[in-house]
């Protein structure tokens, strides 16, 4: 795998719209995210047509901003170092885009990881804990008063969701992945 870093969520725009693919970049990492997280099969080639449940779409370009995407997630997710960070509009865009993205991320993980864990995942109490705050953000309507203290604010759930996820997907990847060993 490359590197660690995500494409631009600019970069992922053109290549999405470049392929006709209706779906904003926000919520494809979450989905992509999901279906890692929740044990879906690591495949650089076919993840695109997996996690968008679409078997006719043609692999991600070698290199391009969707194969980065892939890879880049994949290490985080596996990185020892909690490296994992979700892709969201930039810092500097309004906090309203910004917690849109969020909510749109949140839809998508749970599309995706659904998609691979199925109905009864082996979830810790935490787990299912963090997967029903992710549900609640993913069906958040969101107001935007006050931007210093929703920039704040969306900080603390961006962090949150990071941490969710990285606890999601100890439990059903890491988990098991640590019980085959032993066996």
């Amino acid at each position: 795998m490359s590197d660690a870093h995500l494409p631009e969520h600019a970069e992922l725009v053109a290549e999405l719209q470049g392929l006709e693919a209706g779906l904003e970049p926000c919520e494809l990492h979450g989905s992509l995210c999901g279906y890692l997280s929740g044990g879906g099969k690591h495949d650089r080639r076919t993840w695109f047509a997996q996690v968008m449940s679409d078997p006719l779409l043609s692999s991600p370009e070698p290199e391009g901003a969707l194969d980065r995407l892939y890879s880049a997630s994949a290490r985080q997710l596996e990185s020892p170092d909690f490296e994992f960070e979700l892709l969201l509009p930039a810092e500097g865009r309004p906090v309203s885009e910004r917690g849109d993205g969020l909510v749109a991320w949140c839809r998508g993980f749970l599309g995706g990881f659904g998609l691979a864990a199925g109905a009864k995942p082996p979830l810790s109490d935490e787990s299912e804990e963090a997967l029903g705050d992710i549900a609640r953000i993913a069906a958040s309507d969101l107001s935007y008063e006050d931007p210093e203290a929703d920039a704040a604010a969306l900080e603390e759930v961006t962090e949150f969701i990071r941490v969710a996820v990285m606890l999601l997907h100890s439990d059903c990847v890491l988990g098991p992945r640590h019980r085959r060993k032993l066996n």
